[in-house]
């Protein structure tokens, strides 16, 4: 009763599905070629099983019985008269009626060995059958000639050897049964896999397209596969056709926006510019230029840079160009990246996202350090140090919000509006990439963008 409860629990920790996630294929094309081929591999067992143990045993067992019974009947020919002439007979008779070959090895003994067995269970039977027909000793060998039976008997005198053919002992349509079960079982494999890869390949397509729609490229898609795969597929379009048109409108309004505030902005600094000078203009002068930069800041937001193409960019040439921009305000950059690293990105935002990286630097800092380096998974990483104060651990994704400016945490950026690392950050998860923050080795805060190669 114990092993009965010891073995069923077995059972079920090996059904459980914490055991049988680490075994099934995490894979849609594995997945279901496993449930097409379990079923089907199983049935095709439980069938050979089934005529293993029906029939080719059973009909083993009779041939096997057949055979031992005209072995014995010759040995016990032979022993009753252990003479030439009635060896001479007895061999063609075997030969013309019972389709076996008798040769006496005088003076020879059995071999010590155990022969090799072609299917252990079906040897058995013709070993059992011969064992239970005869008082001698048998030695038999089903392997050392094609075709053939090798059965010694131990005589007066020495070995009796009879060779017969292999089909009265074995049945040998079972082997074809089962070669003919094995291709059958290929052949359904083969049609799966070329069915499932089928429609593996329209999902597989569908989520590129999905993947290139979410970083801005063009997602040419056209639905093909099976019903709900298609259903997918044009869900997929109507949704990239909606949120497309919802994008252009966004574009256009704030485009429109941004016309009409420029219009009287522009009017003000022209008064502003033939006012008398003062302490008041100077001001409204500067307010004015906020102003401007909200507008334009907003715009950028807002428009993002999912219309630009993707194009080689040459990062060491870009960093240098930032760096010298950065220097022009004050503060102290160094560079440090490859001659001649380059990235697939749209160069007009990832510029945009690398300036927004270190002007922010610079403008809380007064040493900014960049570097960029090939990741071993074929990306490349850009990471930006500086000096400065540093945001708090527990506020890094807060940095990230739009219009977040976190002035208690960072020395105030007059000029900023709180849009440059939501932009960063926008601009590099539209090239499948990511920025991060974390602690500086400056003592500041160190941006790292980071892009799939």
């Amino acid at each position: 009763m114990k092993s009965l409860w010891r073995w069923l629990r077995t059972g079920y920790r090996l059904l459980t599905p914490r055991f049988l996630k680490r075994w099934v294929p995490t894979s849609l094309f594995g997945r279901s070629l496993l449930i097409i081929l379990l079923p089907i591999v199983l049935m095709q067992a439980a069938v050979a099983y089934a005529f293993f143990d029906a029939e080719w045993r059973t009909v083993t067992t009779q041939l096997s019985e057949a055979l031992a019974s005209d072995v014995a009947w010759n040995v016990d020919l032979y022993d009753a008269d252990p003479t030439p002439a009635v060896l001479a007979k007895i061999t063609r008779r075997a030969e013309r009626t019972q389709t076996l070959t008798i040769t006496l090895q005088p003076g020879r003994k059995l071999p010590p060995e155990r022969a090799n067995t072609l299917i252990p269970p079906l040897d058995a039977a013709l070993r059992n059958a011969l064992n239970d027909k005869l008082q001698e000793d048998v030695w038999v060998n089903t392997t050392r000639y094609p075709g053939l039976v090798d059965i010694r008997v131990a005589v007066k005198g020495g070995v009796l050897r009879f060779l017969a053919p292999r089909d009265r002992a074995f049945a040998s349509r079972g082997l074809v049964f089962v070669l003919w079960l094995s291709l059958a079982t290929l052949t359904l494999a083969g049609v799966a896999i070329l069915f499932i890869r089928n429609q593996v390949r329209a999902i597989e397509r569908l989520a590129a397209a999905a993947d290139a729609f979410g970083r801005g490229s063009d997602a040419r898609f056209k639905p093909y596969g099976a019903r709900e795969v298609r259903q997918a597929g044009y869900a997929f379009l109507a949704m990239k056709d909606r949120i497309q048109r919802h994008i252009d409108q966004r574009t256009l309004m704030l485009a429109s926006v941004s016309h009409d505030l420029r219009t009287p902005l522009t009017r003000l600094k022209l008064e502003a510019a033939l006012a008398e000078p003062s302490p008041r203009v100077d001001a409204i002068k500067r307010d004015l230029d906020e102003m401007g930069y909200m507008i334009d800041e907003f715009l950028a937001f807002a428009r993002g840079e999912g219309a630009e193409a993707l194009s080689p960019v040459r990062l060491d040439l870009l960093l240098r160009q930032i760096a010298d921009g950065a220097a022009r305000a004050g503060a102290m950059v160094e560079v440090e990246v490859s001659e001649g690293l380059s990235v697939q990105a749209r160069p007009n935002a990832l510029k945009r996202a690398l300036a927004n990286l270190v002007m922010n630097a610079a403008a809380h800092g007064t040493t900014v350090v960049i570097a960029g380096r090939v990741l071993p998974s074929g990306g490349v990483d850009i990471v930006v140090d500086d000096n400065g104060p540093g945001i708090a651990p527990d506020r890094y994704e807060e940095a990230f919000r739009p219009f977040s400016r976190l002035d208690e945490a960072r020395n105030q950026n007059e000029k900023g509006v709180g849009l440059g690392l939501a932009i960063a950050r926008d601009i590099a998860r539209g090239h499948g990439g990511e920025v991060t923050l974390d602690r500086s080795p400056l003592g500041g805060l160190r941006a790292a963008l980071r892009l799939p190669g």
